[in-house]
């Protein structure tokens, strides 16, 4: 019997997947890679162009085809559907790959140079241009962990970024209330200190900022009472002097270093409250004197000091980058772009067959089921596999990211810490049961 003649005949070849790929499909000649590659990242160009990813990609081809059975039935995809499969999931790779390594590092760079990139996700300007960062093992700064640390010390005034100022005001016989914020704005916009006259290295610093008080005090006009106190004199305890000058029963003793250090800090506090002549308080900057100034003394009798700092910005970065406020901020400004393809080892390239694989199947499936999976012929239809196809290729990518991003999370720095700890402690376990050759024989 005669095959029927179908009207009208088709006019156009269906596209049917070969046996194998071509490298020389993916060279860059502009126009025609364009088709075969849709992104082009590593055939048009730049730093990453490689022709071992063209011919990873011909391979590619003839791995679908074996797979998906294509010496038995016919696979409605075409060369160029394999190579964009195959590209995106090296793109993929690279992009967990990046996820991984972000996680790893973000504490040790926050706050330091990010880059500009372009739409392909490549640095084009920055002091990382070209240096794959995303490649190098990084120095472990504790980064976030110290700038914490500083922002403690700031607020307990023992160090951090802050600049701490110094300036003075007079007191006038009978005020009480004296208002530090104001003191500090008008010889910030002046330039001069109120209270001595000298230049200011705040000026012009303040403006609408808050001042923050760290610390208020006056100096007494007689020296050997501000420094020993009622009773004080020179090398009560001590050997500072030649033995000449003490009487034959007095007695020397030898201190270290640490107690003198601590002698220093007591006369310093014994300085400001123990025998100040006043008490103070301050609330919004404003220093309240107990009691209030009677018999003002032209001279330092006269005249407070206090040391401040000046409260800046959040957002605000400093010239020598000591804030990082215009670095990195999370993964997003860290300087990476995608894994060159020369760098992604045998383990890396598997993974990258078999997630194309699971690509190849989902556009296959799709492909198929252009027409609700049915195809119609003379007085029936065929249906083809298209559902099939696209749930497995569903479970598979989810399969694939899955196991890649738990050996990932297992290699994690912190995580190979752990593994390192319990190795040690259980060799230490083992070294604790083995007999020592000195008790042997």
């Amino acid at each position: 019997m005669a095959l029927p003649s179908l009207t009208p005949s088709s006019t156009s070849s269906k596209s049917i997947l070969p046996s194998t790929g071509s490298a020389g499909a993916g060279i860059t000649d502009g126009s025609a890679n364009a088709s075969n590659y849709p992104i082009g990242l590593y055939t048009t160009g730049g730093d990453l162009e490689d022709t071992n990813f063209m011919s990873g990609a011909a391979d590619q081809v003839a791995y679908v085809f074996k797979k998906l059975g294509g010496d038995v039935l016919d696979i409605e995809l075409t060369p160029a559907n394999v190579y964009s499969a195959y590209e995106e999931s090296v793109l993929e790779y690279s992009y967990q790959i990046n996820l991984h390594q972000s996680k790893n590092i973000m504490s040790n760079v926050l706050g330091q140079s990010t880059a500009s990139f372009d739409h392909e996700g490549q640095i084009i300007d920055g002091d990382a241009s070209g240096s794959n960062v995303n490649l190098k093992y990084p120095k472990f700064k504790f980064t976030y962990s110290r700038r914490i640390g500083e922002g403690i010390a700031e607020e307990a005034g023992f160090g951090g970024n802050l600049t701490e100022y110094s300036a003075s005001f007079n007191v006038a016989s009978g005020q009480a209330i004296y208002d530090l914020q104001q003191i500090v704005s008008e010889s910030s916009a002046t330039g001069t200190d109120s209270g001595t006259g000298n230049a200011v290295d705040y000026n012009g610093l303040v403006g609408n900022n808050k001042v923050r008080i760290t610390r208020v005090y006056y100096k007494t006009p007689l020296a050997m009472w501000r420094f020993f106190g009622y009773y004080g004199g020179i090398n009560v305890i001590g050997n500072m002097q030649t033995y000449g000058q003490f009487a034959d029963d007095s007695t020397f003793e030898i201190i270290p270093a640490w107690q003198n250090k601590m002698q220093a800090m007591a006369y310093e506090d014994h300085i400001h409250t123990r025998i100040s002549h006043y008490s103070y308080e301050i609330i919004n900057n404003k220093l309240t004197l107990y009691p209030p100034p009677t018999q003002v003394a032209p001279g330092l009798a006269d005249r407070f000091f206090f040391k401040f700092t000046i409260e800046t910005d959040a957002w605000e970065d400093e010239a020598d980058k000591q804030t990082g406020a215009d670095g990195i901020n999370n993964i997003n400004s860290i300087p990476f772009d995608n894994l060159p393809y020369k760098n992604i080892n045998a383990i890396g390239k598997h993974w990258i067959r078999r997630y194309a694989l699971a690509l190849s199947k989902e556009m296959l499936g799709q492909i198929r089921g252009k027409f609700g999976g049915n195809i119609p012929i003379p007085g029936d239809k065929v249906t083809l596999n298209s559902g099939d196809l696209l749930t497995q290729a569903g479970a598979e990518k989810t399969a694939l990211i899955e196991e890649l991003k738990k050996i990932l999370e297992e290699t994690t720095y912190l995580q190979l810490m752990k593994n390192d700890a319990e190795l040690l402690d259980a060799n230490g376990k083992i070294l604790e049961e083995t007999p020592s050759p000195i008790f042997v024989g």
